[in-house]
């Protein structure tokens, strides 16, 4: 029997937060090795593990896995949240590159100047209220279904729910006119979700991911989560470190 997943990052969200998130979603525990230090990192790019000498790296099946993307293709494919023909998962990879578009956004929230901000946070409520919620509303009021494709959990549904997420994290009100979308919030996943803590505020060690998923998901058990703070995660080590 293969041994768990194991995650190589930062202590903190970053880019393999998305990648916790599918893991929990199709039930698979995992473990995590952080980069604490500039000479963690050294020794994995000095061994060859790094392909492109950044994280996040997943070491899953006998494989070295780096590249997001790359990353949660496997994990999405290999636990069958990932369609059942090309044009589930065409509308799959539309669906979630919408949520990372957003995403990215708030990601790199505290990375802003302090001058800029507040227009920066006008500029993603803008976004999420004018742009990306409504589509996505559009797309479950089309349909009908409880589901983003197929009427069947997927990697965009998990990488949406994540979203909603940090959108309530940052202003609950936003979610206020998107009744679908409030369905699937992170408030509705389960009575022992964290309350609202703001983005750049939450203390390390923080767990909030695991009885939000718990809620989202009708069976498979989902293994506890920590969420760390994202902006001890975005301040060292560079991002060129990043994929």
């Amino acid at each position: 029997m293969a041994g768990k997943p194991t995650l190589h990052y930062f202590n903190g969200r970053g880019r393999m937060e998305c990648i916790r998130w599918l893991l929990a979603a199709a039930g698979v525990e995992f473990e995590e090795k952080f980069i604490e230090k500039p000479e963690d990192l050294d020794k994995l790019k000095n061994d060859g593990s790094l392909m492109f000498q950044q994280v996040p790296m997943v070491e899953i099946d006998g494989m070295k896995l780096v590249q997001t993307r790359a990353i949660l293709n496997y994990i999405a494919t290999k636990y069958n949240l990932y369609g059942k023909d090309m044009k589930e998962r065409a509308l799959i990879d539309m669906y979630s590159e919408g949520v990372e578009d957003l995403g990215e956004m708030i990601m790199h929230l505290p990375l802003c100047p302090p001058d800029q901000k507040d227009a920066k946070i006008a500029q993603i409520k803008e976004r999420t209220t004018n742009r990306y919620f409504p589509a996505f509303e559009k797309v479950l009021k089309n349909h009908g279904q409880d589901y983003l494709v197929g009427n069947k959990l997927s990697k965009a549904d998990i990488h949406l729910v994540e979203l909603l997420y940090y959108v309530e994290e940052l202003d609950p009100s936003l979610l206020a006119n998107f009744p679908l979308l409030k369905v699937s919030s992170p408030t509705a996943l389960g009575s022992r979700h964290t309350p609202h803590l703001g983005i750049c505020s939450l203390d390390p060690g923080t767990e909030v991911l695991g009885s939000a998923l718990s809620g989202f998901l009708p069976s498979a058990p989902v293994p506890s989560l920590t969420c760390w703070s994202l902006s001890a995660c975005l301040s060292p080590p560079p991002r060129a470190d990043w994929s």
